[in-house]
């Protein structure tokens, strides 16, 4: 009985150490990536990612992102955050990918990952449409609404009118483009997409100038030094152009195909 005993204890012990080793290989298999990806995003950037009227996130970057994880078989989950923090929330891990109209920089390549760039953009200065400033040289002297640690503060800076205009930053495009209908500011600098999305929701309420302070393009960001998930980022978009997918999602929200390939 003892023999038998013991016999079938080690029978139990060669189970649970093959199935421990089961669980090693499933675990290193599965290790390239999570099962819901945390996309760190600003709630309030129409139309590349907001809230509508029933408070749901929705936005061109949304579908896309929703799209994307789903060709990489993952869930997703969407995170707002301050826009100002958001590379410390990507390199704490708090969040996996910074996806939300966000801006290729110099700067931001030194703290970031980058993929190939999917759109175009440009920061435009956008004022009321009544107002009597033309030009970027009108802006001299004025008040000019803009939002904290964004590219387009970058893009302001790098003009030399930046040294003739008294500057307020706000948290976000909406409270600027609010101070902005209320007298408070006489205009905002801002990215075009996002302009030109205001504008279709509030029609000859703004207006934006002709001349634009910079052209730039937006990306997906990743942590520094997992290149293996940028791959994995970089593969879905790849397959939805050859798809359709870029495009559908891009109809859907610009009327037209604009995703660049």
């Amino acid at each position: 009985m003892k023999r038998k005993f013991s016999l079938v204890f080690i029978l139990a012990m060669i189970l649970t150490i093959v199935a421990a080793c089961g669980a090693d290989e499933k675990t290193e298999s599965s290790s390239s990536g999570k099962e819901t990806l945390v996309i760190g995003i600003d709630d309030t950037f129409a139309p590349m990612g907001f809230r509508d009227d029933n408070n749901e996130i929705v936005g061109f970057d949304i579908d896309l992102a929703t799209a994307a994880a789903d060709h990489m078989g993952v869930e997703v989950k969407f995170q707002p955050i301050d826009w100002s923090t958001k590379e410390s929330e990507l390199s704490s891990g708090r969040i996996d990918l910074i996806w939300n109209g966000y801006t290729v920089t110099e700067e931001r390549k030194e703290k970031v990952l980058f993929t190939e760039p999917y759109l175009e953009n440009a920061q435009v200065v956008m004022t009321v449409a009544d107002s009597k400033i033309a030009t970027l040289n009108d802006l001299a002297d004025k008040q000019i609404g803009i939002q904290a640690l964004s590219s387009a503060l970058d893009a302001l800076n790098a003009n030399p009118i930046s040294e003739k205009v008294s500057l307020n930053e706000y948290k976000d495009n909406v409270l600027a483009l609010t101070d902005l209908k209320a007298g408070r500011i006489e205009a905002v600098v801002i990215d075009k997409v996002v302009g030109e999305y205001f504008m279709t929701q509030q029609p000859d309420t703004f207006k934006i100038l002709e001349e634009s302070l910079a052209p730039e393009k937006y990306a997906v960001g990743v942590k520094k030094g997992n290149e293996e998930l940028l791959n994995e980022v970089q593969a879905a978009l790849d397959a939805m152009n050859e798809d359709g997918t870029s495009t559908e999602i891009s109809t859907k929200w610009f009327g037209e195909d604009i995703v660049l390939k």
